[in-house]
């Protein structure tokens, strides 16, 4: 026909570089996909977290995986972003965590009362698991209220979030301090006044500068 072999040849050559170059990430997603199924890092059912977004494996496909997150929507992730990034897989030998929760009083709050009320309202959260048992620990003192911090264990399910359980602790610690009349601390500074002497006061202009109508107002230094 006419034809020269070479234009088939380069026709041929181009497409074969095209169709490399676009199965490169599938073949990469497919073989992610088979270690993935042989060393199970992850299993239908797990709880992970990926790109600070919670969820648990709906299905492990030969290409992606589908994670339905707590806010009950799906992520399709690549199985080969799932080996090259760090997955948190909270549910790989169990789904019990320990989580903490920080609190200061003012100084001068009792203090072995403190840590009973603190221990009081964890244990009567229903979520918060028996064994290993709760502790509190008395962790410093601060500039401004002494330190006290709850450590607890919870067992992680879909029904079952970590902030939601702090949250409530926190709620009945605030609760049983009101009821106790234990102040949880704020930052505070004390000012020492030296009464010994009569205060200066001076009262000066503000800066020129400054708008018209603000120029007319005097501060007070002390």
């Amino acid at each position: 026909m006419g034809i020269p072999l070479t234009a088939f040849t380069l026709i041929g050559g181009a497409f074969a570089i095209g169709v490399g170059l676009g199965s490169q990430h599938l073949v990469n997603n497919f073989l992610s996909g088979l270690v993935l199924m042989m060393e199970r890092p992850l299993k239908v059912g797990d709880i992970v977290e990926m790109e600070n977004r919670r969820g648990v494996v709906e299905h492990i496909g030969g290409r992606s995986t589908r994670i339905r997150t707590f806010e009950n929507y799906r992520m399709v992730t690549p199985n080969s972003k799932l080996l090259e990034n760090t997955v948190v897989n909270w549910s790989l030998v169990d789904n019990y965590l320990r989580r903490e929760v920080s609190v200061g009083v003012a100084y001068g709050s009792p203090v072995q009362e403190v840590r009973d009320l603190i221990l009081k309202a964890v244990r009567e959260n229903p979520a918060i698991e028996k064994k290993p048992e709760p502790m509190v620990i008395f962790t410093d003192f601060g500039d401004s209220a002494l330190m006290f911090k709850a450590f607890f264990w919870i067992q992680l399910t879909e029904t079952i979030y970590p902030l939601v359980v702090e949250s409530d602790v926190r709620f009945r610690i605030d609760e049983l301090f009101r009821e106790a009349g234990i102040v949880i601390a704020f930052p505070q500074s004390d000012i020492h006044l030296d009464t010994l002497k009569p205060m200066e006061v001076k009262i000066t202009n503000l800066p020129g500068n400054m708008s018209s109508t603000k120029q007319d107002k005097n501060k007070i230094l002390l």
